[in-house]
């Protein structure tokens, strides 16, 4: 019998056949990991929230020992894309309240939960069965707050050569955060904002995979990046298709972001290797009243080149929210200033 999982709407959809051996074979290698002696942990990720309610992110793989959590947040390069994914019910306990989730098929947690909290950072704890508690922390947003950023990471924040096949590779399966490059001036860029808007949420945005998203955040951690939720993607194959689509991952994640923060306008970072400013333009577009500005970092001829091209040449003028183009994250500064979006 072919493996259905449940629509958005509730009703059963049928797996695309490489999604069904994903399974067999997931659930081949989760019997054989107990055998081992793996146990269940859980990679806790940073979420984010408003009063009323949070956005839990975490997933559920099999580990080994009873240091599997502080293994597994170490674990670097090409191993992290080898761990087994598992559906155990996680048990979510934020300010003295209990929720139970079950993860995705991928072993994803992404879970929308009912909580008052007031604005500001808290810490969350997470757990399975039988297994020691995990922390992560969550934003709440404070429903005053108007402004807010929304970063892209590869070639924004950080050199990584997307979508080159044999550098991204290496970057992704060999590469730990250690030798990552930062672009330069962005992490002072980022703080300079988030100091001139205090509790202002920052929220990265990526095609990767949440495979990787232990060493995106030593990475910004390590490079003083303000902290925030990643919102990245699962690489496997999902009901209807071989791949998911990194580009709808983008478009999704803003529509649902604009839906969650109907208030709020948003500084839009991106570059212009990929498909940032043709996201970012439809996203404008359609939400004028939430996009307070598009950044675009321009890739270096190098960069260009191995990135097969330019979305297109920056323009510097576009239509609605004002559009700044710069290599780095001195040029944003200085053309920021100018246009009163940055002060002090």
């Amino acid at each position: 019998m072919a493996r259905t999982q449940d629509s958005p709407e509730g009703e059963p959809i049928l797996l695309h056949w490489a999604a069904r051996v994903e399974d067999r074979v997931h659930a081949w290698r989760e019997r054989l990991g107990r055998r081992r002696g793996l146990i269940t942990t859980v990679i806790p990720y940073t979420g984010y929230a408003a009063p009323g309610w949070a956005r839990v992110l975490c997933r559920v793989v099999l580990a080994r020992g009873a240091a599997a959590p502080t293994r597994v947040e170490k674990v670097r390069g090409w191993r992290s894309f080898f761990s087994i994914p598992v559906d155990d019910e996680v048990v979510v306990s934020i300010e003295g309240e209990e929720f139970r989730v079950r993860p995705d098929r991928a072993g994803i947690v992404d879970e929308v939960v009912d909580v008052h909290l007031e604005p500001g950072w808290h810490t969350i704890s997470l757990h399975t069965e039988g297994t020691e508690p995990v922390t992560a922390g969550i934003f709440v947003v404070d429903p005053q707050s108007e402004f807010g950023i929304i970063s892209d990471v590869d070639d924004t924040v950080m050199v990584t050569a997307l979508p080159r096949p044999f550098l991204a590779a290496w970057n992704t399966f060999v590469l730990d955060e250690h030798a990552r490059t930062p672009v330069a001036g962005m992490s002072v860029l980022y703080d300079r904002l988030s100091r001139a808007n205090p509790g202002a949420p920052v929220i990265y945005l990526s095609t990767g995979a949440w495979n990787v998203a232990p060493t995106l955040s030593r990475f910004m951690g390590r490079n003083l990046y303000p902290r925030g939720p990643l919102l990245l993607t699962d690489w496997g194959p999902t009901h209807d298709r071989w791949f998911r689509s990194g580009r709808e991952h983008k478009k999704s994640s803003l529509e649902r972001i604009a839906r969650e923060f109907p208030g709020m306008r948003w500084l839009l970072i991106g570059d212009d290797g990929q498909h940032d400013e043709e996201i970012y333009r439809e996203f404008a577009a359609a939400h004028p009243e939430n996009v307070a500005a598009v950044a675009i970092r321009q890739l270096s001829p190098g960069e260009a080149v191995l990135a097969g091209g330019r979305s297109r040449p920056g323009e510097p003028e576009e239509a609605g929210a004002p559009w700044f183009y710069a290599p780095d994250g001195a040029g944003l500064d200085e053309q920021f200033r100018a246009a009163g979006l940055l002060r002090g």
